[in-house]
């Protein structure tokens, strides 16, 4: 079964505060859902169009799970705290295999 991903590249972070807030509360709602954190902040080179700025990989067993983790209750809670306090491109994307 195919994996999932959560991709989210960070256009701006307007409200640093707030996404202490939001990482407070994503984090234990990702693990819960079965994410693995792969990827967050760290050295970014970006290319042709692409954005340098913070960038985020989760993995999680399949896409489904992916998504349900979004949905879940734990994880809007962290949304609500982030609110407006960045501009980012969030996905859920399903892996090859």
């Amino acid at each position: 079964m195919p994996k999932g991903y959560w991709v989210s590249v960070y256009r701006t972070i307007s409200d640093p505060e707030k996404l202490a807030a939001y990482n407070e509360l994503a984090g234990p709602a990702v693990r819960a859902g079965g994410g693995r954190l792969l990827v967050r902040g760290g050295r970014v080179v970006a290319q042709d169009a692409g954005i340098a700025e913070r960038t985020v990989l989760i993995e999680f067993d399949s896409f489904e799970q992916a998504l349900a983790a979004r949905e879940s209750e734990a994880y809007q809670e962290a949304l609500v705290a982030l609110s407006d306090g960045v501009e980012r491109d969030f996905r859920i994307v399903e892996g090859i295999d």
